[in-house]
């Protein structure tokens, strides 16, 4: 072999391989796992009208509808001199009232966010800037703000259903959806019509007047923060009420409605701030349903059409059957169970159609279509096996909504993903448990026909039956990563904690149920009557978690602290220079808290601005009507109207990172002196001697590649490496974990949201640790340049739980969980460890040992990494595999390199 040949050998050798000859104790695996392939265990098959409905979801791409916004914009624009509220219900009811309806073979649930099997459009009255920029000179300034950053660091799988590219006829925007070229002039002529006049234009100019907005769009370009929550998803991540409905039905709104404008017209009733507002509000949601009546009409026409050209008399059967449905629940209360899973659905997709939203969560659906389904069974009206049925139907629906937002939001956050999040299990009002026989069948629906949506969250309590948490397990089994699992006393002593100044009382927190990913929200019991007979059902009683400060690259703030505020990635001075020779641990950390809290305070009150733009213009009317006590109060979420309103949050992402940085640099800086922080900051400039996560083209540590003449960093990267890692229960890095959480919750409470609310902690990754790594120098805890960050906020970093899953639960319970809106811990296990009977057992048994030690949230992936590399290899073999990502669960081919990466690099337990 030649000296030029041993010196390119030098160049391509990776991580993983350097390691391994040093004998460094970094591994993907706890355990040994067989040599050979191992399949998931649980495998069922859906039945055939849902397997044949999903087959077409995998043939569809993501397609851009533009007649709602087409309608909206045309009769808001007619209307300058409205009141603001009126004015958007008539704009919504135009647009819902003129949707091409769609009904597909063999579908039992009808209606959805677009004439499209999957689709979703612009609403440029929120933000136009991220597809208008593009092709439009006159509006090339919104290229230079902030938020367009977190697009550019953001990637989206290439299989699927995303248009990544331009093809054919086909205009890729965002990155993932496609419209025809034609229609590219008619959005463009839409989106001019709302520049200077969209949320994000309004608050962008008034934002602007606070002192710290040039803090704040630094802070977006380094991408220390992810996005601006005011425009992007003003509202989600919490769960829909569906009672008002289900309990009257449209009519019966409609009177009541009536009946309270008789009420209050000319009165202010001794408020003279929104007093006088409850007239417009009624007369506002009269209008919406109207808009909504004739939206489901239109599709029970379509139906009757069908009916007239269809011969077959199977199908000609079922069209009628859609059509009687939608006729009865246009106006009244559900007779049966399938009118009222109609119903919810139909309710669920209002709401996305609103506004733009990820994470409307239908919440503990189980328990609140009971009702109907303990009747229906009763009276013979149906079986288990066509319950089963419909739910699969209903999994296929909900895997087809959308959202569309920028580049950034639906490929660095929500990787494609809409999370919403089906609760089951928990306590009932009284304090029994409240899981029930058509949860388990929403379990089964899950096995049998796996999407990832809805995705499913257990409220583990110990009073739950066993039979009932085992079929969990089996369905956790499949490898889908559903269900989740959420420690209900937990949640609820959160939520007693934040929403008690509210009134919240433990019967009221019991209704808990989780928003979007694993976000606690605060609900509430009504009591609704069917056929004489009452019965307590769960809602939400909330408003958005999806708002607040989001997310904070908690490495980000580090980095900035080492190099004094300067950020080398983009050549920009972001925080004011410390100038402190850091010449302590004490003072960095200070540091770090200080620039912790300025980034915050800059951030919270741009938003803060952004979101009363929105309150002002955009309130929301159909999700406000659903929700307790708008319609008691006569006022709007902008108006708190809602019951609770203290749920703005700080998100923050990448805090293992950060607290094994930490570790790092207290030990081999400050405690051991072993280097100077000046050695640290070259090296970590040098990025240790490797090349970038963008050169070598993977994001996971252990592919990196070392450049020439890298070896010079060596040691210092092997000492960080080798440093005390969070995970193995460890008092000294753990120490530094108890101390940033009990400072993060609480400094949280420090900043109020626009509705003069405190702010809480919320800790989860969702895809942020993708886009937030790249932006990312080398860490001090050894992680190298642009890789991506540990997922969650409780996982351990890839390779570095060396001491089993019990060590690492220790180490994730050293601070009080009930202190913050959630945390987030991600568990890779080989399906050998948990194989039949007995590997359900240890498995249920792992899941209470952490919720036992006072942990918030466990979900698994139950998959063999020599899969995962496979179908990174061969994609098109993989149509149908799903993944456990943070908080959701995804197709793999849909997930960008950056998230597969991680996800291939978690340590995988083949003992448990």
């Amino acid at each position: 072999m030649s000296e030029k040949s041993v010196g390119v050998q030098e160049v391509t050798r990776s991580l993983a391989d350097i390691l391994q000859e040093k004998g460094i104790p970094i591994s993907f695996q706890y355990g040994k796992a067989p040599e050979e392939m191992v399949d998931r265990e649980v495998k069922r098959e859906p039945t055939p009208r849902a397997k044949k409905l999903r087959d077409l979801y995998f043939n569809t791409y993501s397609s851009v509808d533009l007649e709602f916004p087409y309608w909206y914009t045309r009769k808001y624009m007619e209307l300058d001199n409205e009141v603001p509220i009126v004015r958007r219900a008539l704009a919504l009811k135009h647009a819902f009232s003129h949707l091409s309806p769609s009904i597909y073979p063999g579908e039992l649930l009808v209606m959805g966010k677009a004439h499209y099997y999957r689709g979703s459009f612009p609403m440029p009255w929120l933000s136009e800037s991220f597809y208008v920029a593009k092709e439009d000179e006159l509006y090339q300034e919104a290229l230079k703000r902030g938020s367009a950053s977190a697009g550019e660091l953001s990637k989206f799988g290439s299989g699927g259903g995303n248009v990544t590219k331009s093809f054919g006829n086909v205009v890729s925007i965002a990155g993932k959806f496609g419209i025809r070229s034609e229609e590219v002039p008619a959005l463009l002529k839409l989106a001019k019509q709302w520049v200077g006049k969209s949320v994000e234009d309004l608050g962008h100019k008034y934002e602007m007047m606070v002192p710290e907005y040039d803090l704040k769009e630094k802070l977006m370009r380094s991408l220390i923060c992810m996005f601006d929550s005011g425009f992007t998803l003003p509202q989600g991540r919490e769960v829909i009420n569906y009672y008002y409905p289900l309990q009257y039905g449209f009519d019966g709104l409609i009177e009541i409605c009536k009946q309270r404008k008789a009420e209050v017209a000319g009165k202010a009733d001794g408020d003279g701030i929104t007093g006088m507002d409850r007239l417009y509000y009624y007369d506002a949601v009269i209008h919406v349903i109207e808009g909504l009546q004739a939206w489901i009409l239109n599709y029970a026409k379509e139906a009757r059409r069908l009916v007239s050209v269809t011969d077959d008399p199977v199908q000609k059967k079922e069209y009628e059957e859609i059509a009687e449905t939608l006729e009865w629940i246009a106006h009244y209360q559900p007779r049966t169970f399938r009118e009222a899973l109609q119903l919810t659905y139909t309710l669920h997709i209002a709401v996305l159609n609103e506004d733009a939203i990820s994470g409307m969560s239908p919440g503990r659906l189980g328990q609140v279509l009971w009702p109907w389904y303990e009747q229906d069974m009763e009276a013979g009206r149906i079986t288990k096996e066509k319950v089963l049925e419909l739910l699969e139907c209903h999994r296929v629906k909900f895997t087809c909504i959308d959202c569309f937002a920028s580049m950034g939001v639906v490929g660095g956050v929500l990787s494609g993903n809409t999370f919403n999040n089906l609760s089951m299990g928990g306590l009932t009002k009284d304090g029994d448990p409240a899981s029930n026989d058509l949860e388990k069948l929403i379990l089964d629906s899950a096995m049998s026909l796996q999407s990832p949506q809805p995705t499913l969250s257990v409220l583990y309590d110990e009073k739950l039956p066993e039979d009932f948490l085992l079929k969990a397990i089996e369905c956790v089994k499949t490898g889908t990563g559903y269900p989740a699992w959420m420690n209900n006393q937990i949640g609820i002593q959160f939520l007693l904690s934040q929403y008690g100044p509210e009134g919240m009382t433990l019967p009221e927190a019991r209704a808990i149920a989780i928003g979007g990913c694993l976000e606690t929200s605060p609900c509430s019991w009504h009591q609704l009557t069917l056929n004489g007979k009452k019965y307590w059902i769960p809602g939400g009683a909330g408003q958005p978690t999806s708002v607040g400060v989001h997310f904070i690259a908690n490495p980000k703030i580090l980095e900035c602290v080492i190099f004094n505020g300067y950020d080398h990635r983009i050549k920009e001075q972001i925080f004011p220079p410390h100038n402190r020779k850091l010449e302590t641990y004490e003072e960095l950390w200070e540091v770090y808290k200080q620039y912790y809290e300025m980034a915050v305070d800059a951030l919270c009150k741009c938003n803060n601005i952004q979101h009363d733009i929105w309150r002002k213009n955009n309130m929301t009317i159909i999700n406000s009507f659903l929700k307790p006590d708008c319609l008691e109060k006569g006022r709007h979420i902008g108006q708190l109207g809602y019951r609770y309103n203290a749920t703005f949050n700080v998100e923050s992402c990448g805090t293992i990172n950060m607290v094994n940085s930490l570790a790092a640099l207290k030990k081999l800086v400050y405690d051991e002196k072993k280097y100077t922080l000046d050695e640290m900051r070259e090296a970590i400039l040098e990025n240790f001697g490797f090349k970038t996560a963008h050169e070598v083209g993977s994001f996971s540590l252990f592919s990196q590649v070392k450049k020439p003449g890298g070896e010079k960093y060596d040691k210092i990267h092997s000492d960080c490496l080798l440093a005390n890692k969070y995970g193995n229960d460890d008092p000294y890095v753990d120490s530094i974990l108890r101390e940033y959480e009990d400072w993060f919750c609480d400094m949280c409470h420090k900043f109020e949201s626009l509705y003069a609310k405190p702010l809480y902690a919320c800790q989860i990754s969702v895809s942020t640790h993708g886009p937030q790594g790249a932006a990312t120098l080398a860490t001090p805890d050894g992680r190298l340049a642009g890789t991506t960050y540990a997922d969650g906020s409780m996982s351990a970093y890839p390779g570095t739980d060396r001491n089993g899953p019990y060590a690492l639960f220790n180490s994730a319970t050293v601070w009080d969980h009930a202190k913050s809106q959630n945390s987030q811990m991600n568990l890779k296990i080989h399906p050998s460890a948990v194989k039949g009977i007995e590997g359900s057992r240890k498995l249920l048994e792992l899941t209470r040992a952490y919720m036992r030690r006072g942990a918030f949230h466990i979900q698994y992936n139950i998959v063999d990494s020599k899969i995962l590399k496979d179908a990174q290899a061969h994609p098109e073999n993989y149509r149908d595999l799903l993944i456990r990502v943070a908080g959701f669960t995804q197709y793999w081919v849909e997930l960008g390199k950056q998230i597969q990466d991680e996800v291939i690099a978690r340590t995988e337990y083949e003992e448990v």
